[in-house]
C-alpha cells in the first residue's frame, strides 16, 4: 500500500520538510475589518490536485485552477535530485458561484444560514468538473464547465441607407447575407426572392438584426444539477463521495444517509443513533467518511472520542459496527473537560485506506484499521492550552472544530491551532519532525526535536508515540501568547505533492516544501 506502508514501514527516515510561502488569495490589509460572509468555511483539493475549491459563510463556492506546468520533465522525485530549482504549484482564480442562500424553516421557526459546511469533488466527465456542497440542511450537486462565449457582432445592414425600392433592398440584403450565413442566414437566391416580394415604404429604415457569433474564448459556467433536501432533521456536518462514483453519504448529529447522485428525492438511512427517549442521548455523530477504495466501508466518529468502522454488506441499517476504535484514559486523569476535549471533530482516511487520522480538541491521532487496541501515534497540537481549558470553556473556544489532513504519501499529517498557526508532524516510526507555521507571507517556523516517547507497549511497527508536548505553558509553538480569536480551522493537503492550503479568516494561504 502507498500511504499505509509508508506510515508503518521501516528504513531511512524522511528528511524534515522546509516549508515556504507560495501564494495568498484575499489577503487583508492592515486594519481591514473582515466581513462575516467572507470567512472561509471549507477547503478541498480534487483528486488530481489541479483544482481547489473553497466555500465561505456567505454561501459562495470559489474555484481555483493550477497554472504551472504539471508535466514538466520527469517525476517530482527525479526533479528533486537535479540542480534545477523545483517549481512550486501555482493556482489562479477560475470562477465563483452562489451555492446556497439563506432560508427559513417555517415549520420549525428556524433560520437556515447559507454557510458552506463541506465541499467534496466528484469524478470529472467530458471536461466538466463536478462537486457537492452543503450547508446545514441542503446538499447541491454542481457541474462547472467551460462554455464558448457568444458575442454580438456588426449589425447586418448599413444604417445610413434607407429602403427606396425593391432593388435597394435586394442589394442591401445581398450585401449582408454573407456575414449571416454562419449564423443560419439564407443563400443569396432566397434573399433576393424575399426582397423582391416584400418592400417597405420610402423613408423607412432598413430592418437591423444583430449577428451572434461564437468566439474561441471560453468562460466557466456553474449549473446546479441536483438538490438533495428534506433528509436531515439536524445540521449536516459531513458529506463524502463513494469510490464507486455513484453514491455518497451525508451525516448529521444522529443519522447518516446514503444517496445516489442521480436520485435527489430519495435516500437510505444507514446509521441511526437517535434513542427512543432523547434524554438517553449520550453521544452524537461528528464526522463521517467513506473508505477511499472499498465502496462498502465507511467510518464515523462521535463526540465521545470513538471511531466506528461499518460494513454496508452486513445489514441495511448498520446499527452494529464491525470495528470500534477508542483511546481510553486512566480514571485519575479525568476532569470536567475530559469528554468535551475528547470529541472528534474530523476524520480522514489515508490514501490507501489502511490508516485513519482523527482530530480532537487537543491532539491528532493516527489509527491502524487492523489494530483496534489504541492509536498508533498521538500528536499534541497545543498542549500549552491545557491549563487554560477553563477560560476556553467560558468563551466557547473549547467547542471549535479543527480539521486535519494527511499527505499523499502518508508520511506526514497536519492540523490547525490558534493564532493562525498550523502544525505538521512526521508519522514514520522514529520520526521527530514537528513543524509549526503561521498563516502569513512570512511563516515563523520552529523545529521541535524532542525525542519521542512510547505511550504504550506495542511492537516496533505499531508503537504509539506522543509528540509535540514539549512546549512552554501559556505560549504557542513560536513562544508567543496565543490568540483564541484567530483560529485556523480549515486546511487541505495536495493529493500528490507537499503543498498545503489553509484558511485564515477570509484569506487563503498556500505553502509548499
Amino acid at each position: 500500500m502507498n500511504g499505509g506502508d509508508e506510515v508503518g514501514g521501516s528504513g531511512e527516515l524522511p528528511q524534515p520538510l522546509d516549508w515556504r510561502f507560495s501564494q495568498v488569495f484575499g489577503e487583508r490589509s492592515a486594519g481591514e475589518e473582515v466581513q462575516e460572509v467572507d470567512i472561509i468555511s471549507a477547503i478541498e483539493f480534487d483528486k488530481s490536485g489541479d483544482h481547489l475549491a473553497t466555500g465561505d459563510r456567505g454561501g459562495r463556492v470559489v474555484l481555483f485552477e493550477r497554472t504551472d506546468s504539471k508535466n514538466a520533465s520527469g517525476a517530482r522525485r527525479d526533479l528533486e535530485g537535479t540542480d534545477y530549482p523545483l517549481r512550486h504549484p501555482e493556482f489562479r482564480y477560475k470562477t465563483e458561484f452562489q451555492s446556497h442562500e439563506p432560508e427559513f424553516d417555517y415549520l420549525k421557526s428556524l433560520e437556515i444560514e447559507e454557510k458552506i459546511n463541506k465541499i467534496r469533488w466528484s469524478q470529472t466527465a467530458n471536461g466538466a468538473l463536478f462537486l457537492l456542497s452543503t450547508n446545514d440542511k441542503t446538499i447541491k450537486f454542481w457541474k462547472v464547465q467551460d462554455k464558448k462565449i457568444k458575442k454580438i457582432c456588426d449589425i447586418n445592414t448599413d444604417s445610413s441607407r434607407t429602403l427606396g425600392n425593391g432593388s435597394v433592398a435586394s442589394s442591401s440584403n445581398s450585401k449582408s447575407t454573407n456575414a449571416c450565413l454562419t449564423n443560419g442566414g439564407l443563400p443569396d437566391k432566397v434573399n433576393n426572392s424575399l426582397s423582391n416580394d416584400f418592400s417597405l415604404p420610402p423613408g423607412v429604415p432598413l430592418l437591423r438584426l444583430p449577428v451572434v457569433t461564437t468566439s474561441h474564448e471560453t468562460s466557466p459556467v456553474a449549473r446546479c444539477r441536483r438538490v438533495y433536501t428534506h433528509a436531515h432533521d439536524y445540521h449536516i456536518n459531513s458529506i463524502s463521495n463513494n469510490s464507486d462514483g455513484e453514491t455518497f453519504i451525508s451525516a448529521d448529529d444522529l443519522r447518516i444517509n446514503l444517496w445516489n447522485l442521480e436520485i435527489s428525492n430519495q435516500s437510505f438511512n444507514i446509521v441511526d443513533v437517535k434513542p427512543a427517549n432523547m434524554e438517553d442521548l449520550t453521544e452524537v455523530i461528528t464526522s463521517a467518511e467513506f473508505h477511499p477504495t472499498h465502496c462498502n466501508t465507511l467510518a464515523y466518529s462521535s463526540s465521545k472520542g470513538s471511531i466506528r468502522l461499518i460494513d454496508l454488506r452486513q445489514s441495511a441499517l448498520c446499527d452494529s459496527h464491525s470495528k470500534l476504535f477508542e483511546d481510553t484514559e486512566t480514571p485519575s486523569s479525568r476532569s470536567f473537560f475530559t469528554e468535551i476535549i475528547a470529541s472528534v471533530s474530523d476524520i480522514k482516511f489515508a490514501k490507501e485506506g489502511r490508516y485513519i487520522l482523527s482530530r480532537d480538541y487537543m491532539t491528532l491521532k493516527l489509527w491502524d484499521i487492523n489494530m483496534d487496541s489504541g492509536p498508533v501515534s498521538t500528536f499534541q497540537v497545543h498542549e500549552y492550552l491545557r491549563p487554560k481549558l477553563c477560560d476556553l470553556y467560558e468563551n466557547d473556544s473549547i467547542f471549535d472544530k479543527f480539521e486535519c489532513c494527511l499527505s499523499g504519501d502518508g508520511l506526514r499529517v497536519a492540523s490547525g491551532s490558534y493564532s493562525n498557526l498550523f502544525r505538521v508532524f512526521g508519522v514514520s516510526p522514529g520520526s521527530t519532525e514537528t513543524t509549526t507555521l503561521e498563516a502569513s507571507k512570512h511563516p515563523m517556523r520552529r523545529q521541535v526535536t524532542t525525542p519521542s516517547r512510547p505511550s504504550r507497549s506495542l511492537s516496533s511497527i505499531t508503537r504509539a508515540v506522543r509528540r509535540g508536548a514539549a512546549e512552554s505553558p501559556g505560549v504557542d509553538g513560536n513562544a508567543n501568547s496565543f490568540d483564541h480569536t484567530t483560529k485556523l480551522l480549515h486546511l487541505a493537503w495536495h493529493p500528490t505533492e507537499n503543498s498545503i492550503a489553509c484558511a485564515a479568516a477570509n484569506s487563503l494561504y498556500m505553502y509548499y516544501a
